[in-house]
């Protein structure tokens, strides 16, 4: 679920304190209401394209924008392997409660889709809306567990983790640990009704190796909410960030702000 090493030269980050031994590395910028917070996806971190072009895009609106790395990526503290999608939700809360005011639009890139959902659903009186990217909720389980050879499952079991090939770097495979697995299962959003009642866009390729562009209509077909927008890009792949993908992806976002709240 990587956006893979799509970066851009940066400023030093700046660091939040959570007082329980986790440090999250952030950049924001102040201005105008409903803020804007991007989630990155699996093994990213926030210098990537997207998150970079959605902060000249905020600057240039005067709007609110906050990026940030889950713990174990980009400049945060923790060892990546030791992560799960609850401590990457809770890392997501604690962004919102603590570096973020008032409403606030959700963007989420793969990964960061499932994130964005859960950190919605845990701050509901907060959110203003959902713009998800590839938005891969339940992909430890649809796409990587569901997929996984009988052969791969028993070294789970036995080994605690399973190595898999890694499209964007071929040195280095993603070890997938069975902690991230057993959480996932924990937060499962596919199964039943997802009581969001909040604008929502979805933006996804359709030539999209990673995730399978379905996954957004299933997506879709779960949130309460009616006013949800599925745009397909019949040409698109996983990372949906060439320049063409980033208007689209402001050009979106542009036009949820600018609607009724």
């Amino acid at each position: 679920m990587s956006s893979g090493p799509d970066v851009a030269p940066d400023t030093p980050p700046r660091f939040l304190e959570c007082g329980d031994g986790r440090t999250i590395a952030y950049h924001r910028l102040a201005g105008k209401s409903p803020g804007v917070v991007f989630l990155t996806g699996f093994r990213s971190d926030m210098t990537g394209g997207k998150a970079l072009a959605l902060e000249a895009f905020c600057r240039a609106r005067g709007q609110a924008f906050l990026r940030f790395d889950y713990t174990g990526h980009g400049r945060s503290s923790g060892v990546f392997e030791d992560g799960s999608i609850g401590q990457w939700a809770a890392d997501a809360v604690t962004a919102l409660d603590e570096l973020t005011e008032g409403g606030q639009v959700l963007v989420g890139s793969s990964m960061g889709g499932w994130i964005m959902l859960l950190a919605a659903l845990a701050r509901k009186a907060r959110i203003r809306g959902l713009v998800g990217i590839a938005a891969a909720p339940d992909f430890t389980r649809d796409l990587l567990w569901d997929a996984f050879t009988d052969d791969q499952k028993a070294r789970m079991e036995r080994d605690g983790y399973v190595d898999t090939p890694n499209c964007y770097d071929d040195q280095e495979p993603y070890r997938i640990h069975r902690r991230l697995i057993d959480d996932g299962f924990d937060h499962l959003l596919l199964d039943g009704p997802i009581d969001l009642d909040v604008p929502v866009r979805l933006i996804h390729g359709m030539k999209d190796d990673d995730v399978p562009w379905r996954t957004a209509l299933r997506l879709q077909e779960r949130l309460v909410s009616d006013d949800v927008e599925v745009q397909l890009v019949k040409s698109g792949g996983h990372r949906l960030s060439a320049s063409p993908d980033l208007e689209r992806l402001t050009r979106t976002l542009d036009a949820l702000l600018d609607g009724p709240r």
